[in-house]
């Protein structure tokens, strides 16, 4: 007597980075998959394109943009401003890095992603981290409510991948709750494409490689998932895409030989696309500003674009000026690496290579345009 098949499962599949330019000239899983949209990434790194994907909010709703954000007042790593006392050929070694961030993340019992990076431990003590909790459980947003917390109060039986965990074991973890019947919603999060592209871009035959290894996968969740459902409905999204780094600049070294004082004068983070400043006073402004007119390949961000890519914040918490590169542009050194590398994400929503895709079995609901249709979606397709 064959097993009673559960009447739907929908099904959405994360992959970070996978971009509508990544998937250009590629014909991943097209016969499954024929419906394919390009969608419009919001302005950020993953950090904040992800927490627009769960709330379908715009990150001045949601609060979660770059990670580290000036705010002595309330920054919770005053006493790492200590290890600014060693060599920094010892304290800037990655590995010691992920080693004091582990420490750091246990002590605080953030449940986040949590990393240091490269910013300085004399100035570490200026700045807080935004994204303390974990994103995936209901009560996870600095700011509005996820897709888990409609899911929650909804009553759905749904599945999540831990985000801390492999793609083998988020993909065994998922196939082990269809086999059960149970669930009607699954999130699936996939995160390995995005190393891949930074590491050797978008034009590389190792995409295509995973890209087949992502099929393969696939694949065997469908047959999977169709042995348990009536009917399965297969979504894959992504968060933004990956520009091809072709120019590095070397902003922090121009900002530091106007021989103002960081902290006293103005106060700084430099991620791998853009520089965002807080000034102490008009002069350091002034100069700062002036400096940034003169600099190639970037530009000062008005407060009217910030506005209207939903990244004017309340208080100015991400950087009172915002300095963003061209795309392909690399800042080097940064905050947020020391080193180059072939790949990077975090310019202007309008640049093509921003772009997010939406692949799937079926016509989309509520006709997706951006990365926070995503959320709408999800709703949609789990009842929640």
């Amino acid at each position: 007597m064959s097993e009673k098949k559960a009447p739907k499962i929908s099904i959405v599949v994360f992959i970070d980075a996978l971009g509508w330019e990544v998937l250009k000239g590629r014909r991943f899983m097209e016969q499954r998959l024929p419906f394919r949209r390009k969608l419009r990434s919001v302005f950020g790194f993953s950090s904040a394109c992800i927490p627009s994907i769960l709330t379908g909010l715009m990150p001045r709703e949601h609060r979660h943009w770059s990670f580290f954000y000036y705010s002595p007042q309330t920054s919770p790593f005053k006493p790492l401003r200590l290890l600014g006392m060693l060599p920094r050929s010892l304290v800037d070694r990655g590995r010691v890095r992920n080693l004091i961030s582990k420490l750091i993340k246990r002590l605080y019992s953030y449940t986040g992603y949590f990393q240091l990076y490269n910013i300085p431990f004399e100035h570490v003590d200026k700045f807080d981290y935004c994204e303390k909790s974990d994103l995936f459980v209901p009560g996870g947003m600095n700011r509005g409510e996820n897709i888990f917390d409609h899911l929650s109060r909804a009553g759905v039986s749904y599945h999540v991948s831990d985000w801390r965990d492999s793609e083998d074991s988020n993909l065994e973890t998922l196939k082990a709750d269809l086999q059960k019947g149970e669930i009607t919603f699954a999130l699936l999060y996939m995160a390995s494409m995005d190393a891949l592209l930074h590491e050797v871009g978008k034009e590389s035959p190792q995409v295509d490689q995973k890209l087949a290894w992502y099929e393969a996968q696939l694949e065997d969740v469908l047959r999977t998932a169709a042995e348990h459902y009536g009917e399965v409905r297969l979504f894959i999204c992504s968060d933004h895409g990956m520009a091809t780094v072709h120019t590095h600049v070397d902003l922090m070294s121009k900002v530091e030989a106007l021989g103002l004082e960081f902290g006293r004068d103005y106060t700084a983070t430099y991620d791998s696309t853009m520089g965002r400043f807080w000034f102490h006073n008009p002069a350091a402004r002034e100069r700062i500003s002036a400096l940034l007119e003169q600099v190639p390949k970037g530009r000062i961000l008005p407060r009217q674009e910030l506005e209207r890519l939903g990244c004017d914040f309340e208080g100015d918490q991400f950087g009172e000026l915002i300095f963003l590169m061209d795309a392909g542009v690399l800042i080097v050194p940064s905050h947020m690496g020391t080193t180059p590398i072939t790949g990077m994400h975090g310019y202007h929503p309008d640049d093509a290579d921003s772009d997010a895709s939406l692949l799937s079995n079926v016509e989309p609901p509520n006709d997706p345009k951006a990365i926070t249709d995503v959320f709408h979606l999800m709703r949609a397709e789990s009842g929640a």
